[in-house]
């Protein structure tokens, strides 16, 4: 039998495959008929290699390979690894498993990545500080720039409005464009504005109290991983005691439905106060604690945000405000729409559609609330600053867009026999068992990579010594998750009936929404996998709905 050249438990250089770059590793074992080493890099991935990918320890940081400089000093290995992890697409998951070399082609490609990147980094003075974020180039502006965003933070406002106006006449048809406004003094109450602070502060103190375990979140850029308390569930509950006892003592639940207007008015003022709050804290923030995303026009950072994850002391005013305020409220709003429209209608039952309506948005909040760590590895959390974008998403655009299909009843009656009911329900449960098993398959893969209930799944590798999963869920089409959403999203309109159009602008606007949100994501990858994401690609074709697009 041949003599081995490495022992088991040695530490050795290991080249990562289709490139020129060596990277400390140790040797788990060796397959005898093979003659293949079994490696583990240090971010956890094992691969097999052949003896001559394999090298020595030597004293320097700095060795030669085929004539190019091998960058394996600890520095390099690092900056790599903690650079890459707050990119992590939100559709990858990871899973070591075995190495094959790529064709030669493919390989002289990816080798010239790997040399830029390589000169890249020679290149860089050792006084800069490798977290350093700059700021985004013009030409990567999303949203259109600054005249986008500001298009966007005048556009959203109108729209909502103008919605809120039709779903209170008798034929809201498009036709009928625009709806005649109220007076505008009719707009604004204080005393509306004064429930809007409650229920935020209330909210508030229900995400300080210390309940739920708490747990970090993905990397920052100067490797600190911050903590959130998850309680989100527990303050759903809370919630829901509240406003049952609220109904037990016959307090008027129904004067948000006859002021709704007002009370979206006072949720955009109040976004518009948070998010003029957040720009100008962020201008004393620390490099490290701005957003990525950033760009030094004031427009636009003031849409997107340019502070990643701001903090007063422990409390996290983003991750607070992504499924606390808009999304419980959402909840309560849909509650009191269905006693309106008992009391609008002269009901003594709610109707069948607005009950599928209350019942199918309750699953979908009480599964985001149970499964809210799954949020810290959103794009939201770990990309985007916090500003208007999200302040008016979270505060404003869900509880009263969201809502739409449920004030749509409360003055648009419809009828739904029980056949046509049991086919929307069979729909709803077919969309989420997408939406779930997607979700939960992804977010088991960045837990344990190496669980064995997930060993029959596919990967690729990446140059960031991370894989992109090309089975299962996430080989059907590039975001399952996305296609769920949409599924049931349409079941939400069905009960509306066939009408108006109305009902259904929220699956009109939710599917732009998640196409260029599908987009972002896939920009990211390309910058971030290259060669590999161009592979995955061709082993996913579809984006989101399979055939289709």
């Amino acid at each position: 039998m041949p003599s081995r050249k490495f022992a088991d438990g040695e530490v050795v250089r290991g080249r990562w495959p289709g490139s020129s770059l060596y990277y400390e590793v140790e040797v788990l074992s060796q397959d005898s008929k093979s003659r293949l080493y079994t490696v583990k890099y240090k971010d956890g991935t094992e691969l097999e290699l052949k003896e001559s990918d394999i090298k020595k320890q030597s004293g320097n940081s700095i060795s030669r390979y085929n004539g190019k400089p091998d960058r394996i000093g600890r520095n390099d290995v690092s900056h790599r690894n903690i650079q890459d992890k707050p990119y992590l697409s939100q559709e990858s998951s990871y899973l070591a498993t075995q190495y094959s070399l790529r064709p030669r082609k493919e390989e002289i490609r990816f080798e010239e990545i790997i040399s830029q990147e390589e000169r890249n980094v020679v290149k860089e003075p050792k006084s800069v500080k490798i977290f350093e974020i700059t700021a985004t180039e013009p030409e990567d502006l999303e949203f259109g720039g600054g005249f986008g965003a500001f298009s966007i933070m005048i556009g959203l406002p109108v729209m909502l409005f103008m919605l809120l106006l039709m779903c209170r006449e008798k034929d809201p048809s498009l036709v009928n464009l625009p709806p005649p406004l109220p007076p505008l003094a009719s707009f604004w109450e204080t005393r509306v504005f004064g429930v809007c602070l409650l229920w935020f502060f209330l909210q508030a103190l229900f995400h300080l109290l210390p309940v739920g375990k708490v747990v970090e979140g993905t990397p920052l850029y100067d490797g600190r991983r911050l903590k959130y308390r998850l309680n989100g569930f527990y303050a759903f509950i809370l919630t829901s005691v509240i406003i049952g006892i609220s109904l037990y003592w016959g307090i008027e639940l129904c004067y948000v439905y006859d002021h709704f207007l007002q009370f979206a008015v006072a949720a955009t003022v109040f976004s518009v106060a948070l998010s003029i709050y957040l720009y100008v804290r962020s201008l004393k923030a620390s490099k490290e604690e701005l957003s990525p995303g950033k760009s030094g026009n004031i427009v636009y950072d003031f849409f997107i945000g340019r502070e990643l994850n701001p903090r007063i002391g422990h409390f996290d005013l983003k991750y607070f405000c992504e499924l606390r305020p808009g999304l419980i409220g959402w909840v309560v709003i849909n509650l009191i729409m269905l006693l309106a429209e008992m009391k609008v209608q002269q009901r003594e039952t709610p109707s069948l559609a607005m009950i599928l309506v209350n019942s199918f948005q309750l699953l979908y909040v009480v599964d985001a609330l149970w499964n809210e760590e799954a949020l810290l590895t959103t794009m939201d959390i770990i990309h985007d600053g916090f500003g208007f974008m999200l302040a008016f998403g979270d505060l404003v655009w869900v509880p009263f867009v969201y809502s739409l299909q449920a004030f749509y009843l409360v003055s648009h009656p419809n009828e739904v026999s029980w056949l046509f009911a049991s086919v929307i329900i069979a729909l709803k449960f077919s969309g989420y068992t997408v939406f779930r098993c997607a979700n939960s398959q992804k977010n088991a893969f960045r837990k344990n990579p190496d669980d064995p209930n997930l060993a029959h799944l596919k990967i690729i590798h990446t140059s960031s010594g991370k894989n992109l999963l090309v089975s299962g869920w996430w080989g059907f089409v590039r975001h399952p998750n996305y296609l769920g959403d949409l599924i049931m999203a349409l079941s939400w309109s069905l009960p509306c009936g066939f009408n108006h159009i109305l009902p259904y602008i929220y699956v009109i606007y939710f599917t732009i929404l998640l196409i260029h949100r599908e987009a972002r994501d896939e920009h990211q990858c390309k910058k971030k996998y290259g060669l590999a994401w161009e592979k995955y690609c061709q082993r996913v074709p579809y984006r989101i709905f399979p055939y289709i697009y």
